[in-house]
């Protein structure tokens, strides 16, 4: 007999809402019995369907609910699904790079599917969805017909499923690099070894936007393999890109002499650091960029998290020569949008400086957020004139 699920009385408000994740501490009771992985149905405390998902007893996770009525999680299932979401980021005209598939925001938990020119970069995050592992490759098989597909299910996530991180192709052949063009500009995507699934394609509009402010000498913080600094480039008169990672500042140096730009140099070293011994030096730059990697993962690290995002902003203002612009990201959402205004409000008054909003922007939008579930809305994308 399948799992039935029981909820605490009260607790099916939040899911009902649209949340797919079902705690362990919200249940009150488990019927039937099945194999781990396997569906369950979840009921409210006074007998009322909620919906179905995979059940993990090994999470705190308990269900991840993706269907509300009749459906079955066959491979037409998950074809349609898939095929509804790309047709979304379709319609909004999205054709070479792209994310398919954003988990619980397109009724998908724990699925990603992220699409580089002719390849797919895929992530199965939880167990359940890792079962369905290959009806989910055929499915995309059909739909895309790509030239390869490549696993990057190496996040520490999985531990919590129980799971193993693992990576490596599913289907096809993929290259080491894939070529993909994203506002105009080639980037080479490293998708076995580079962050996530191999790029952020979730600032590629806020990359475009940057170019508006990028006149005169850049300095871009946390660049990786270089999204910003080679938008940058189309319009600056000298780019400097910053990472302590030697691949990272390889990669963009391979994808500055793609593009033919030779404004761009790279350099190696901690941003805290960098930015410090600029102050020392008393260099300033027209625009700075940070857009470090995630400071916080769970909310016991906000404090931390805080005073570090506190500290680079803070000292990359004092680096903006009066006139020009400080763009500060932040991608956890733990530090959430009114807590990163706080924090850049406390770093205005601190530098001494006249600091004025220009643009705030968040995620694309093929990285829909739900509105039932604050864990997909979390990018943050500011523009600060400092005058």
């Amino acid at each position: 007999m399948a799992y039935e699920i029981t909820l605490k009385k009260g607790e099916e408000k939040r899911i009902i809402a649209g949340h797919s994740w079902v705690y362990a501490n919200e249940v009150a009771k488990i019927c039937g019995k099945d194999k781990n992985g396997s569906l369950a149905s979840v009921f409210s405390f006074d007998g009322r369907f909620i919906g179905k998902g995979y059940i993990n007893h090994a999470s705190k996770i308990l269900v991840r609910i993706f269907i509300r009525g009749n459906e079955t999680d066959d491979e037409n299932f998950y074809y349609e699904r898939i095929k509804a979401a790309n047709d979304y980021r379709v319609k909004l005209g999205y054709k070479n790079c792209y994310r398919v598939t954003f988990a619980e925001s397109d009724n998908l938990p724990a699925l990603i599917i992220d699409k580089y020119g002719d390849y797919l970069s895929v992530q199965f995050l939880a167990l359940g969805i890792d079962l369905r592992k290959k009806i989910i490759v055929d499915s995309l098989i059909k739909l895309f017909n790509p030239k390869g597909i490549y696993e990057r299910s190496d996040v520490s996530v999985r531990k919590k499923e129980g799971l193993a991180e693992i990576k490596g192709i599913l289907y096809g052949e993929v290259p080491d690099y894939v070529e993909i063009m994203e506002n105009g500009v080639k980037m080479l995507v490293d998708i076995k070894n580079g962050q996530k699934t191999g790029y952020f394609l979730d600032q590629k509009e806020n990359r475009f936007a940057a170019r508006r402010y990028c006149r005169g000498e850049v300095l871009d913080c946390f660049c990786n393999s270089g999204g910003f600094s080679l938008n940058a480039a189309t319009v600056a008169d000298k780019v400097i890109a910053c990472d302590i990672s030697p691949l990272a500042l390889k990669n963009v140096e391979d994808n500055a002499k793609l593009n033919g730009f030779k404004n761009v140099e790279t350099l190696q070293g901690d941003v805290f650091e960098v930015l410090r011994n600029f102050r020392k030096e008393k260099r300033t730059f027209d625009t700075v960029i940070l857009d470090p990697p995630a400071f916080c993962k769970t909310a016991d690290e906000i404090k931390d998290a805080y005073r570090g995002y506190k500290d680079i902003n803070l000292t990359a203002m004092k680096l903006v020569k009066c006139g020009g612009f400080l763009i500060t990201c932040s991608c956890s959402h733990y530090m959430s949008s009114t807590l990163f205004e706080k924090m850049i409000a406390e770093a205005a008054r601190e530098s001494g400086r006249l600091v004025r909003y220009a643009e705030i922007k968040t995620q694309a939008p093929d990285h829909p957020a739900t509105l039932s579930a604050d864990e997909t809305q979390y990018l943050k994308f500011f523009v600060l004139h400092i005058v």
